[in-house]
C-alpha cells in the first residue's frame, strides 16, 4: 500500500494539472451530494378538501382556514433580506405557462370599439377613458411632449410615459402615436373615427386618421406631476387666513409655473401656489393641509407668461411642491430609553414594509429596526438595520417572518397587507433586480416566474394567517389604503407604536412620501404576466385571506383585489 501511494505521489508531481483536475472533480461531486441533500420532498397542505364554492387555491380549504398556516411554510425558505430561513427551497411542479393566444381576425370596426372598451375597463386603475376627439397636425389637441412607435406602441406605453412626465392626459392617434398633454383643447369625435388598432396590441384602439383616442390619468403617480423639477399637487381653494398659511407673496404680472416656482425655491419654501398674477409660497399645515382637492378646471385660468399653462384664480389656487426639503419631519434618533415592548412591522415581502419604515420613521423622528440586515438599506439611510431586533433602541422592527415562535416573539405588530398580484410582482422585480430594480425580460418568460408564483403565493395567504392567529395584538394596515389616505392611515400606525405624532410633521411626512425605494414605471411590463391558472390559484387564497379577517371582525380585503 505504502508503495502505491509513492507511486501516485510521483506521478502526480511530475503531472500537477491532472491532479488539480482529479481534485476539482471530487469536490464538485461532493457539492452536488450536498446540494441534492437540501432539495427536500415537495409542500403538503394539511387540512380538508375543499367543498363547492370554496376558494380556488389548489389544496386550500376556504373554510376551516386556520389549518393552513403550516402547510406551506416551506414557501417562505429565503428571506430577501439574507438573515433567516424558514428551510430549504422545495422542488416546482409548476409547468411552463401556456403560450398566449393570438389575436385572430378582428372583424368590422364596431368589433374592435367594443373590444378596446373592455380593455379600457381593465386600465381603470391607471387611467379612465374619456373618448375620441379631432386632431390637426398644425395645432394639436395635447400640445405636450409626444412619441411614436410603429412597431410596438400600446395603450399602457402611452398612458405610463404620459404620468411619467407629469401630464394630466394620455392620447393615442394613428395606432403608433402618443400625445401628451394638461388639457384638451379640440371637440369630441365619433367613436366610430376611432378605428385604428395598436401597432403592438391589436386587442385595443389607439385613434384613427387625425382622431386621439384619449385617457385622462386619473390615479397616476402624483409625485411624477412635474412642470421642470416641480410637482403638480393639484387646485386647492384659497385658505381663510391665507398670510398665515402662505406668508411669502409676490405679483407676477407676466405670470408662469417657472417663475413662480422659481421664487419660492430661491426663498426655500416647499409649496408654489399660482393665484392668477399673485405668487404665494409656504409649507403645508393645518391651515393649508392640501387634503381637500378641487376640480382643476376651477383653477384653469391662462398664465400671462405662457400660454398653455394654467395659473389658478385668485379663489383657486394651483399648488406646486419644490425641490426644497421640508425639513420638519427629516430628523431622526435611535429611542432614548429602552423599548419596554418590541413591536413588529410585518409583513409578506413586496408589500411595502421598506416603504411604510419610511413613512413610520419620518412621522415619529425613530428609527425603525429589522429581523434581518440588509446593507443596501443601512447605506440608504435606515441606521437601525445595524442593531439586533432585541436591542430596544428602534420603534418597531420588521419582518417577513409567518412561523408561531417568531410571531410570539412581538408583544404587538402592525400587519401590512397588499394585494398579492401587485406583491408577488413586486417581489420577483426585487429578487431579480435589487430593491428599485427589475427583473428581466427573460425571467418574466422563463421558468423563474410560474416556479416563483407556485411557491410564494400560497406564502401570501399562510402569512396573514398565522399572524391573525399567532399575534398577540395586530393592526390591520391595507398597502391600498395607507396609498390612498396616508395621512389616517399613518395616524393608526403611530398611535399603535405609542407615539402622538404633531399634525404638521405627518403632513410633513406626506410632501416627502416617496423615499428612496420607489420604482419608475417606465418600464413596467406591458402585459399580464398571470396565466388562468395563476390566477385560479391565487383568487382562492384571496378568499380565504378575506374570511379570515372577517372572523376577526375585521373589514375583508379591498375591493381591487379581484380585478382579475
Amino acid at each position: 500500500m505504502a508503495k502505491l501511494l509513492v507511486k501516485l505521489q510521483r506521478y502526480f508531481r511530475r503531472k500537477p494539472v491532472r491532479f488539480f483536475t482529479l481534485l476539482a472533480l471530487y469536490l464538485a461531486a461532493g457539492s452536488l451530494v450536498f446540494l441534492h441533500s437540501g432539495f427536500a420532498g415537495e409542500p403538503t397542505v394539511t387540512g380538508t378538501q375543499r367543498g363547492p364554492g370554496a376558494g380556488e387555491g389548489p389544496g386550500l380549504p376556504y373554510l376551516g382556514v386556520m389549518q393552513l398556516s403550516r402547510g406551506f411554510k416551506a414557501a417562505a425558505a429565503t428571506m430577501p433580506d439574507g438573515g433567516r430561513r424558514h428551510g430549504p427551497w422545495f422542488k416546482s411542479t409548476s409547468k411552463e405557462p401556456a403560450e398566449r393566444t393570438k389575436a385572430g381576425d378582428h372583424g368590422s370596426n364596431r368589433s374592435r370599439v367594443l373590444r378596446a372598451r373592455s380593455g379600457r375597463e381593465k386600465e381603470e386603475d391607471r387611467a379612465r377613458y374619456i373618448g375620441c376627439y379631432v386632431d390637426n397636425t398644425r395645432l394639436r389637441t395635447l400640445r405636450g411632449v409626444s412619441f411614436f412607435d410603429y412597431k410596438k406602441m400600446t395603450v399602457f406605453r402611452c398612458q405610463d410615459n404620459c404620468a411619467e412626465r407629469g401630464y394630466l392626459y394620455a392620447g393615442l392617434e394613428f395606432g403608433a402615436e402618443c400625445y401628451c398633454g394638461h388639457k384638451i383643447q379640440a371637440s369630441n369625435a365619433s367613436e366610430s373615427e376611432c378605428n385604428m388598432a395598436c401597432k403592438g396590441e391589436r386587442s385595443n384602439i389607439c385613434g384613427g386618421v387625425n382622431r386621439l383616442s384619449i385617457y385622462r390619468l386619473e390615479l397616476a403617480q402624483e409625485s411624477a406631476r412635474r412642470y421642470g423639477s416641480a410637482i403638480f399637487r393639484g387646485c386647492f381653494r384659497r385658505p381663510d387666513n391665507i398670510s398665515i398659511a402662505l406668508p411669502i407673496s409676490q405679483i407676477m404680472l407676466n405670470m408662469s409655473v417657472d417663475k413662480c416656482v422659481d421664487f419660492c425655491t430661491e426663498k426655500e419654501y416647499p409649496l408654489s401656489a399660482l393665484a392668477g398674477t399673485t405668487c404665494r409660497c409656504g409649507f403645508p399645515t393645518t391651515l393649508f393641509t392640501l387634503h381637500e382637492r378641487e376640480d382643476e378646471q376651477l383653477c384653469a385660468q391662462k398664465c400671462a407668461g405662457e400660454e398653455f399653462e394654467s395659473c389658478g384664480t385668485t379663489e383657486y389656487l394651483l399648488v406646486y411642491q419644490t425641490q426644497v426639503q421640508d425639513n420638519r419631519c427629516m430628523d431622526r434618533r435611535f429611542l432614548p430609553t429602552r423599548a419596554k415592548q418590541l413591536v413588529a412591522l410585518a409583513s409578506f415581502p413586496g408589500a411595502g414594509n421598506t416603504w411604510a419604515r419610511h413613512l413610520i420613521e419620518l412621522a415619529t423622528g425613530f428609527y425603525t429596526g429589522s429581523y434581518y440586515f440588509d446593507g443596501s438599506l443601512y447605506n440608504k439611510g435606515f441606521k437601525g438595520e445595524r442593531d439586533h431586533w432585541r436591542s430596544g433602541r428602534t420603534i418597531c422592527i420588521k419582518t417577513h417572518e409567518s412561523g408561531q415562535k417568531e410571531i410570539e416573539s412581538f408583544d404587538s405588530a402592525i400587519l401590512l397587507i397588499r394585494n398579492p398580484y401587485k406583491a408577488l410582482m413586486a417581489e420577483f422585480n426585487r429578487k431579480y433586480g435589487g430593491h428599485i430594480g427589475f427583473a428581466a425580460h427573460a425571467h418574466w418568460k422563463g421558468k423563474e416566474w410560474p416556479e416563483f408564483v407556485a411557491n410564494y403565493a400560497p406564502w401570501w395567504a399562510t402569512h396573514t394567517l398565522d399572524w391573525l392567529r399567532y399575534g398577540k395584538k395586530v393592526l390591520v394596515v391595507h398597502f391600498e389604503d395607507l396609498k390612498r389616505d396616508l395621512f389616517i392611515q399613518l395616524q393608526r400606525m403611530v398611535g399603535l407604536l405609542g407615539i402622538t405624532a404633531c399634525e404638521d410633521r405627518l403632513l410633513c411626512v406626506e410632501g416627502q412620501k416617496d423615499g428612496n425605494f420607489k420604482r419608475s414605471g417606465l418600464r413596467k411590463l406591458e402585459y399580464d404576466p398571470y396565466t388562468p391558472e395563476m390566477r385560479k390559484m391565487i383568487s382562492g387564497y384571496i378568499k380565504t385571506v378575506d374570511t379570515a379577517l372577517k372572523l376577526q371582525n375585521l373589514s375583508g380585503v379591498p375591493d381591487d383585489y379581484y380585478p382579475r
